[in-house]
């Protein structure tokens, strides 16, 4: 039954049902992609209808989706006991190990798809620009975890002040010090606006940089696309702040990283390799 003593006061067994059956399916669809994956692989494994070089890749990809399993497990677990309530720690790191999943694959993908010869069309300056933005969005979706597990979207609901300030005021009153940037609904809130807008200010930059250059084709839809993925990002999610989360449009704006954090990646394979397509 519903924990409706401690939150969601008021909730009925049909409220639950459908918290309920969210949670169930999420279960059944980790269940399903692992025996989607494992049995295909095992079967074109036997039969030699894999790369020797491609094998380790696999078996990398199906044992990182058997530890994002027992994340989640794990995260779960920390609601079970005084509060009932997922840690934000816990729900981050089961977040970042998805993502991580994820890019893994797509670079394996894209790397059968055009190939791994390396090119010296793009400037090493700019691939280095892409490296350091792909590492800004993974870290900048890694604090939309903890924005999501504190709940940190539901206060201070304007932009781009907060409670009529650039900086809140308690952005900096828990001790010890650190606590603040994972514990602090303030903190965490303000740490997420000022990494994206630096995301948005990275990806303008590295536009306007590679303008100057005679880049190849892929390269320069790569750059197009990351533009109008971060602007797509942006305008999400302050829209998603002001209308105070709904759902849908939160929903939105987490596939909207995840797409931002496709395309970067994209852009720097484009820019490391340049092999003409393998299909």
């Amino acid at each position: 039954m519903p924990r409706t003593d401690k939150i969601n006061v008021g909730m009925d067994l049909e409220g639950f049902k459908k918290i309920y059956w969210f949670e169930f399916s999420h279960r059944l669809l980790g269940r399903a992609i692992g025996i989607v994956f494992l049995l295909p692989f095992l079967f074109f494994l036997v039969t030699g209808r894999i790369r020797r070089s491609l094998t380790p890749k696999l078996v990398i990809m199906f044992v990182l989706g058997g530890l994002q399993g027992v994340l989640g497990w794990y995260m779960v677990k920390s609601g079970l006991v005084d509060n009932p309530h997922v840690s934000q720690y816990r729900l981050t790191a089961h977040l970042g190990l998805a993502v991580v999943i994820y890019g893994y694959m797509l670079y394996v993908a894209l790397g059968l798809w055009f190939g791994t010869q390396r090119s010296a069309a793009t400037p090493p300056g700019l691939r280095r620009a892409a490296a350091a933005l792909w590492t800004l969005v993974f870290i900048t979706l890694l604090s939309g975890g903890f924005v999501a597990g504190l709940k940190a979207g539901h206060a201070y609901n304007t932009f781009p002040l907060m409670n009529g300030s650039l900086v809140p005021e308690s952005l900096l009153v828990q001790q010890p010090l650190w606590r603040n940037f994972f514990e602090n609904v303030a903190t965490v809130q303000f740490d997420h606006r000022v990494l994206a807008i630096s995301v948005l200010l990275g990806i303008v930059t590295l536009w306007l940089a590679g303008r100057r250059h005679a880049l190849p084709r892929q390269v320069r839809l790569g750059m197009h696309l990351l533009l109008a993925a971060g602007l797509l990002q942006v305008s999400l999610g302050i829209s998603t702040l002001l209308l105070r989360v709904p759902v849908a449009l939160a929903s939105l704006h987490q596939a909207g990283a995840l797409l931002l954090f496709s395309v970067v990646l994209y852009l720097y394979h484009r820019m490391q390799y340049g092999a003409t397509a393998a299909r």
